[in-house]
């Protein structure tokens, strides 16, 4: 009798390591995903990093980034990054919906994300930056979709479009930001952008790590000119913005 009693009162004793193992486990998956949607409002007002950024400040490699606000930029380079990247920037509400229906579509046809074009509006890329991880993934998606909304409800769009020209990578060697782009890519500050020169960092952006817009390759330089076509032929694009008219160039 003595034997089983034993067993009976082992078990939950063996159980309860585990049980509180998965307890805290459960509380921080929840902290990890509440933590972003906290510290949105947050950003309104402070100047974020990426994740790249912080993953290469803790492994010791090179960053560089100067913040510049928006008023301070050539207001040439976020129009002509709105015609390259995400022309209804100032119409949806963070996910263009449109074009997620169209990449759903490709991927029901080709059945691999990877193997699809890209349908990110400006803000789930900024989602990326700020909170999660690059490359292709479901689980990526599903994070940043609900994210995006969140920052488009919080965060006016001029602001999205000022952290984002201050966070996206723009160059090989840790070079973030609209400042340090333009400065390892024609030696001047992003307030003197002339419109090729914005448009060839447009152009960069889908892969600054192997795009160089000096000197661009042909293949840059033909990409160039069609973001610098779309920006001129759409001047309102950037109407969301909210910022005083700066200096065209």
């Amino acid at each position: 009798m003595s034997e089983p009693a034993t067993r009976r009162l082992s078990k939950p004793a063996a159980r309860f390591p585990f049980a509180r193992i998965r307890k805290w486990a459960g509380v921080a998956l929840l902290a990890f995903l509440l933590l972003p949607y906290l510290l949105v409002p947050l950003y309104r007002f402070a100047d974020p990093v990426s994740t790249v950024m912080l993953w290469r400040w803790m492994t010791g490699a090179r960053v560089e980034r100067h913040w510049m606000p928006l008023e301070r930029i050539a207001r040439v380079l976020p129009r002509t990054v709105i015609a390259a990247e995400d022309a209804r920037f100032c119409a949806h509400w963070g996910v263009d919906f449109g074009t997620l229906r169209e990449l759903l579509e490709d991927i029901e046809t080709m059945g691999d994300l990877g193997e699809v074009r890209g349908g990110s509006t400006i803000t789930q890329q900024l989602a990326k930056n700020l909170f999660l991880w690059q490359g292709r993934s479901y689980i990526r998606k599903a994070l940043e979709l609900p994210l995006a909304l969140w920052v488009d409800l919080v965060v006016p769009k001029g602001r999205q479009m000022e952290i984002y020209l201050n966070v996206v990578a723009w160059g090989p060697h840790g070079e973030f930001g609209a400042e340090a782009g333009a400065r390892r890519a024609f030696g001047k500050s992003a307030a003197n952008l002339n419109a090729r020169e914005a448009a060839l960092m447009a152009a960069m952006l889908p892969n600054p790590l192997t795009r160089t817009a000096y000197p661009p390759n042909a293949a840059l330089r033909r990409l160039a000119g069609v973001h610098e076509g779309r920006a001129a032929r759409s001047p309102k694009i950037d109407s969301c913005l909210g910022r005083p008219q700066a200096r065209e160039r």
